[in-house]
């Protein structure tokens, strides 16, 4: 029993040691990560002149694609753009795999030798950058045409809006080091939660309950979870007084019911994580000013971009893992 209760003493002593120094090596291996990704834009800005913000942003968001879809091979280099094999290798190309500069310049793909070894390889980091760095490059180097570059190679508005809202966070902060994030209340403040994701809406028609109720006072400070871009500010007959940013990681953060805003919060604005956006309030279900038809408390709905449209998921997991994350820099 002693040797039981010696042997319990020594893992509780050790086990979080090794967590904590598991975290540690964790984080050094993402800020390696970041410095051999931005080395690889900056030397795509180096070649093309357009600066690297442009490269990060279509980057991450074509990461987040592959993070979100099925039908896209994840990401297994520094680099997460992807190519389809037709566009790359030309449509009439009967080798949809050539590696071939001359034969894919001839049926009018779009990939590149990057690195000098002769080979136009759609799995090389520093091909597929060069060859998207050369595409957009056709168009020009500054903000307008490469707008019109991005939207004649994805064909979407939201695409493009999203991806210029990055380029936008990643010159502001001048790093790609973006990724903390915050509870989206101040935890000195009382608040209570529960998982309601999926529960059942009766107003305004049957519908389903996308995200979670933080319970507090009028009054609690609502703040960023986040970096990202304010999209919507304003009211809305079911969300009241609501704020939507989307995020670096291309998800979009819906805080809803609010009281108010923050003083000079507007459309277009960078936030940060933990910055005041708001306040809790109970406004919403009815014509702009409805308030008092239920008690105060945030509404905090999260949704993904995929490409093509947008889907709600649950929250609750992030709520959660913020909380005990700002809980333990506390102690």
């Amino acid at each position: 029993m002693r040797k039981f209760i010696l042997s319990f003493l020594i893992i509780s002593l050790i086990l979080p040691l090794l967590i904590s120094t598991a975290f540690a090596n964790s984080e050094m291996d993402q800020q390696q990560i970041y410095e051999e990704r931005m080395l690889l834009y900056k030397n795509a800005e180096t070649v093309t002149h357009i600066p690297w913000y442009y490269f990060a942003a279509v980057d991450q968001y074509e990461r987040s694609l592959r993070r979100s879809r099925k039908d896209l091979p994840k990401a297994e280099g520094l680099i997460a753009i992807y190519f389809k094999p037709e566009i790359w290798s030309g449509t009439l190309n009967p080798d949809t795999e050539d590696t071939n500069p001359l034969s894919i310049s001839i049926f009018g793909g779009l990939g590149l030798d990057g690195n000098g070894d002769g080979i136009a390889d759609r799995n090389n980091d520093e091909d597929v950058l060069y060859t998207m760095a050369n595409y957009l490059s056709r168009y020009g180097y500054d903000h307008e045409n490469l707008k019109i570059a991005l939207w004649d190679y994805y064909q979407r508005d939201k695409t493009v809006e999203i991806i210029l809202g990055k380029v936008k966070i990643y010159k502001a902060y001048n790093t790609l080091d973006l990724d903390k994030n915050a509870f989206p209340v101040p935890l000195r403040f009382n608040y209570s939660y529960k998982n309601t994701w999926g529960d059942a809406r009766g107003w305004g028609g049957r519908r389903i309950h996308e995200g979670t109720d933080i319970f507090a006072g009028y009054g609690t400070p609502v703040r960023s979870t986040g970096y990202g871009i304010v999209e919507i500010k304003g009211w809305n007959k079911y969300g009241g007084w609501r704020v939507g940013i989307r995020d670096i990681n291309n998800t979009y953060h819906y805080f809803a019911h609010l009281n108010g805003f923050a003083k000079d919060l507007k459309e277009g604005q960078i936030v940060e994580p933990g910055m005041i956006i708001g306040s809790v309030g109970s406004s919403g279900y009815g014509p702009p000013g409805t308030s008092g038809k239920f008690p105060p408390h945030l509404h905090y709905g999260m949704y993904k971009d995929n490409g093509y449209t947008e889907w709600s998921f649950d929250p609750f997991p992030h709520l959660k893992k913020w909380e005990r994350a700002e809980r333990r820099k506390k102690k």
